[in-house]
């Protein structure tokens, strides 16, 4: 059931330049602030820097919970992390990728003590020496080194009540002797994830209402491994293995349809059907990845190497049910089935190489490649059984309606950068550098129907180069003022699941399609910073993408290719390329402790601009377009402009002298705004929490939304009569019991995390 909510997943991506998230940085030389206490947030170079353990809130708290006070990050789903002006975070720890799928690093987040880290780095703008997509920035967390050999380790607890009980728990362990350096965690969980929808479409003359709820089971195992092996005084070895399962059995989709529309003698009727869905699925993603290091001299240059393998797997079976009324009123005359097979399946070997020089005069040379060889198969098999006429006359023994595809992505992608880096005083420094991606891909497709539509995407074949500039400078003005720039660009490839030409029904009628014609698309950032006293910043974004990727809905009567012109309104959601887009923003925020570190404040707000310029008039997968009832064609446009407010706050109040009492008052509201599928309203959250520190035991009460305002509208009105509404609500009020322990020697030395190779193809099964 994981699929069709994908118009849910889109409305966070679409928030991504109006949402705060945390993020991280990696690298770089700091400029020195002027400490009042601790100096627990300032700016260096290249990112943000997020003193964790000097800050008083994070005993007791989850590497999670810590991220979302962290300054210029914000969650408003409690699952995904942005950075302001951002499309995506990537996770880094100890400067290296997390080699994680995005679930089980939701798990791990969640499920790591914020004891444990010693501060986080947000990299609004990343240099050339990293592997993102699009204005994707980073959040990078350091671990706290500790130096003794032994053992240590954290157990976790928790439980979530919001429409149904969610619970989850948590186990990790590290162990240190001598050169050899081991890591693990295993974590589990069980939990239905409810939504709610409502689903309007249509014309002035025509209207299609669909209402209901969707229910989503999980059942989730995950785990990692990690050793380290110091080979020499200058050179370590390391093997890492993750593993995330997770199973979701009895999804269910219940949504009661309405339409409203003429009949052939003019009049207006209105006709009632059900959609009764049912899904079973299951994922499994698990990655190996080998690392070598060696330190070539005392200044920090070294090399370093990966080699990784990862595989994917996705099976689900779903069963979409359109039930029509019987006589006696009720719901049981089925009018169509739809049976589903969508699996996916992604193996992935993926290499790294980088060597940095470090000279005495404060330069640095970083060179490297790194090589993605990706194959994809996705073998789907639909059935389509329909059990009604067209005059609404019952069909025995209806005979099904194949539609198998069997589409295979191959891609490989050679990468290559250069980056130089140089202090030239105590106050001035800059970088710069460049890469070079070769892209190759070959999508065939094998479909035994052989129909019109499957014969345009037999085979599609592309290839194309980019390179990638970057600059960046740091001017430190005085003790007080420090200001900086950076000026990016980056490519975004469509995701796997982007590419795999399947539809994902909602209703009969209302449905995502995916594209296998998806090209990349391209994306220039710039961003301007200035600190004051290393508590107070502006920060003025501005991003351009190129072809973007998005989700389109076009709706009205499906003219096909040879001419015919169907009978019922159908509304689509296609992923596809959509035009060009900018996002500016201008936020002020603040860092700082007052009255003895009793009140710690986190407060953002900003203005954000979007320029939105994309028109779609036909589906691009089979060459349909849209008429109305009088056959005229239907164009999607969105040439909107919108600006809108960006508030987040987060707040910490201990409660007593000896900081075993905690009180959090966490809040963000986000303007209503326009984004690809129409105006989106106005989104808020107040959250509340309470946490007691007793020895190595913490307990901990979060209550989320709890004034029930995080919830999704989005409505569009076209200028040829058509709109859409759509109305999500995720339950994002709950009440979150968490206990944690603490044991072992707490002086253990952290082992290094380790950056895989494949990390890079990982976001992109998402």
């Amino acid at each position: 059931m994981k699929t069709p909510l994908l118009i849910a997943a889109l409305f966070f991506t679409g928030l991504a330049s109006a949402q705060e998230k945390k993020s991280d940085s990696v690298k770089t030389k700091s400029i020195e602030g002027v400490t009042l206490t601790k100096q627990v947030f300032k700016k260096q170079s290249d990112r943000f820097v997020y003193d964790v353990a000097a800050s008083p809130v994070a005993k007791g708290n989850t590497t999670f919970d810590i991220l979302k006070q962290t300054p210029l990050l914000s969650s408003t789903d409690d699952k995904t992390l942005k950075i302001a002006g951002k499309n995506n975070a990537l996770i880094y720890i100890n400067g290296r990728k997390t080699n994680m799928d995005a679930e089980s690093l939701v798990q791990f987040l969640k499920n790591t003590p914020a004891e444990n880290i010693q501060k986080i780095e947000v990299i609004t703008v990343p240099g050339s020496e990293y592997q993102v997509e699009s204005s994707d920035g980073i959040i990078n967390i350091v671990l706290k080194k500790k130096m003794s050999d032994g053992l240590n380790g954290n157990m976790r607890m928790s439980n979530t009540q919001n429409k149904y009980n969610a619970s989850s728990a948590s186990f990790s362990v590290n162990y240190r002797k001598d050169k050899l350096g081991i890591s693990a965690n295993l974590n589990g969980g069980e939990n239905i994830e409810p939504q709610s929808y409502i689903l309007r479409n249509g014309t002035d003359k025509l209207k299609n209402e669909s209402v209901g709820d969707i229910d989503d089971p999980n059942k989730n195992l995950g785990g990692y491994l990690n050793i380290d092996y110091q080979l020499t005084e200058k050179s370590n070895l390391a093997l890492s293995w993750n593993s995330w399962a997770n199973k979701s059995n009895n999804s269910i989709i219940d949504l009661f349809n309405t339409l409203t529309q003429p009949n052939k003698k003019g009049v207006t009727e209105t006709t009632h059907t059900w959609t009764k869905n049912r899904a079973d699925g299951r994922n499994y993603n698990n990655s190996v990845n080998l690392n070598y290091e060696i330190k070539l001299d005392s200044l920090g240059s070294k090399l370093n190497a990966n080699a990784a393998y990862l595989i994917y797997k996705r099976f689900q079976f779903a069963q979409n049910n359109t039930m029509l009324p019987d006589k006696t009123r009720g719901y049981s005359r089925p009018g169509q089935t739809i049976t589903q097979e969508t699996p996916q399946i992604i193996n992935n070997f993926s290499g790294t190489v980088d060597y940095i020089q470090k000279f005495k005069n404060d330069f640095t040379i970083s060179v490297g490649g790194n090589f993605n060889k990706t194959k994809t198969n996705n073998d789907t098999k639909n059935f389509t059984y329909q059990f009604v006429d067209e005059n609404n006359n019952d069909i025995k023994n209806p005979q099904p309606k194949p539609d198998f595809n069997h589409f295979i992505y191959d891609e490989n992608i050679y990468g290559a950068y250069l980056t130089l880096e140089k202090k030239f005083s105590d106050k001035f420094s800059g970088k710069v550098g460049a890469r070079y991606e070769i892209t190759n891909s070959l999508g065939t497709a094998d479909n035994p129907t052989n129909t019109i539509e499957s014969q345009k995407y037999q085979r599609i074949e592309r290839d194309y180069n980019n390179f990638l500039p970057y600059l960046s400078f740091n001017y430190a003005i005085n003790d007080k003022n420090n200001i900086s720039y950076s000026f990016s660009s980056r490519m975004r490839r469509p995701s796997f699941w982007e590419l795999n030409p399947v539809r994902n029904y909602i209703t009969e009628f209302n449905y995502t399609q995916n594209n296998p014609f998806v090209k990349a698309s391209s994306t220039y950032n710039q961003e301007l910073t200035y600190m004051y006293k290393n508590s107070y910043f502006l920060i003025l974004n501005h991003s351009y993408f190129k072809d973007q990727i998005t989700q389109v809905p076009l709706q009205g009567f499906v003219k096909s290719a040879d001419g015919k012109i169907g009978t019922q309104n159908v509304l689509r959601y296609i992923r596809t390329n959509f035009g060009d887009k900018q996002e500016m923003s201008a936020m002020v925020g603040i860092q700082k402790s007052f009255f003895k570190q009793y009140l710690t404040l986190n407060f953002n707000a900003g203005v954000q601009h979007n320029i939105n310029n994309g028109s779609l008039a036909g589906d691009p997968t089979s060459g349909d377009t849209f008429v109305d009832k009088d056959g005229k064609p239907l164009v999607y446009t969105n040439t909107v402009k919108s600006t809108s407010i960006v508030i987040t706050s987060n707040n910490t109040i201990r409660l007593d002298k000896k900081k075993t009492w905690f009180l959090g008052v966490n809040y963000f509201f986000v303007d209503k705004q326009q984004i690809e599928l129409g105006m989106l309203k106005n989104l808020m959250s107040l959250d509340l929490s309470i946490k007691k520190n007793w020895n190595d035991w913490t307990f901990a009460l979060n209550v989320n939304d709890v004034l029930r305002t995080n919830i999704v509208e989005i409505e569009d009105y076209q200028p040829n009569g058509n709109y859409n509404y759509i109305r999500n609500d995720q339950y994002r009020r709950s009440m979150t019991l968490s206990i944690t322990y603490n044991f072992g020697n707490q002086k253990v030395k952290k082992m290094r995390d380790i950056e895989g190779a494949s990390d890079a193809i990982k976001s992109r099964t998402r």
